[in-house]
């Protein structure tokens, strides 16, 4: 199903760049590190599942504090640019701390890299990043709550519905159809010209929904832009760019790829914290990707990968005694 979904996503994004001259370079570097690190992951959760969620969750935060194209500018509060990239990288980094947390078997050090984790909090609020700081703390938050939860269907769902959620508010900013209050109140947080994007990429979706205008073509076609914010060809809405760039399908397609990490996380024989900790942390990703250009950065989308495959593998030696919170293995047999 994975290889389906990736690839329909990289054979549509080929039909359109030929219909419409878009270069799909972006979009099929996107999903082959999706690809990748999913592999990688699945390997590395199989082999050493401790010590690979370490390597990723230490991993993620070197490059989010190191690598120069990660680190939001000063004064930058939004999730917008490398900034959500930023955010990105320390959420895979808690969720991979977490997951870590989860799979030892010794209760002091699940103690210790649970405030690991906590620590890629505070390391988010001296780097300056607010939406950082916002999605560990929930990344954070879910894992420990996931310890008394037996029900991973519950918690996926829920974390699907949130991402839902915040699609939907932010088609209907883009469409001009919230209250005026909520609306004010949003927009002074997503700022005024990224609303402008936004507005733009959806006339540009408007113009041509099913093939869209074609990968990459979105800063060529754009009107909206202003002298003093210099644009970097992306509207800073993963959801608004795929539905301007690739019409329909790609949005369709989009979904799809979410819902199969949902779907795959769900039948994981991993346990039930290690799964919905890794879910937080992909959906917070996901959050931000819909207010910001977080998935254009090669980094994100192969953590994306690394850290749902390690929550997906099946380890050789046995998972600490949460066996009981795992998918039933009627369930993973689809039986």
């Amino acid at each position: 199903m994975g290889i389906a979904v990736l690839g329909a996503c990289a054979v549509w994004t080929l039909i359109s760049a030929t219909a419409r001259t878009g270069r799909p370079e972006g979009v099929l570097l996107a999903v082959l590190a999706v690809a990748a690190g999913y592999a990688c992951g699945r390997i590395g959760g199989a082999l050493v599942p401790l010590g690979a969620s370490c390597l990723v969750g230490c991993g993620g935060l070197g490059i989010a504090l190191l690598a120069p194209g990660s680190v939001p500018a000063p004064d930058t509060l939004a999730p917008l640019g490398r900034s959500g990239a930023t955010a990105a990288l320390l959420a895979l980094s808690a969720g991979a701390l977490c997951c870590a947390a989860w799979s030892a078997r010794r209760g002091e050090l699940r103690v210790g890299l649970h405030l690991a984790g906590a620590g890629v909090v505070v390391v988010a609020a001296v780097t300056g990043s607010g939406a950082g700081v916002a999605a560990c703390t929930a990344v954070v938050l879910c894992s420990l709550a996931a310890a008394r939860m037996r029900r991973r269907a519950l918690g996926l769902a829920g974390l699907g519905l949130g991402t839902a959620l915040m699609v939907a508010v932010s088609l209907a900013l883009a469409q001009g159809v919230l209250p005026s209050g909520l609306a004010d109140t949003l927009e002074g947080r997503i700022t005024r010209h990224r609303l402008q994007l936004w507005h733009e990429a959806l006339r540009l979706a408007k113009s041509d929904p099913v093939l869209g205008v074609g990968p990459g073509r979105f800063g060529e076609l754009d009107t909206s832009l202003v002298a003093t914010a210099p644009p970097d060809g992306k509207p800073h809405s993963a959801v608004l760019q795929v539905a301007a760039e690739q019409g329909a399908i790609g949005l369709f397609l989009l979904a799809a790829a979410y819902c199969w990490v949902l779907y795959v996380l769900w039948r994981s024989a991993r346990s039930t914290p290690v799964v919905l900790s890794a879910g937080a942390a992909l959906t917070a990703v996901a959050v931000l990707a819909t207010v910001g250009n977080a998935l254009s950065f090669t980094s994100v989308t192969a953590g994306v990968g690394l850290l749902a495959g390690m929550a997906t593998a099946e380890p050789l030696a046995e998972e600490p005694p949460h066996d009981e919170a795992a998918a039933p293995e009627r369930v993973r047999d689809g039986r």
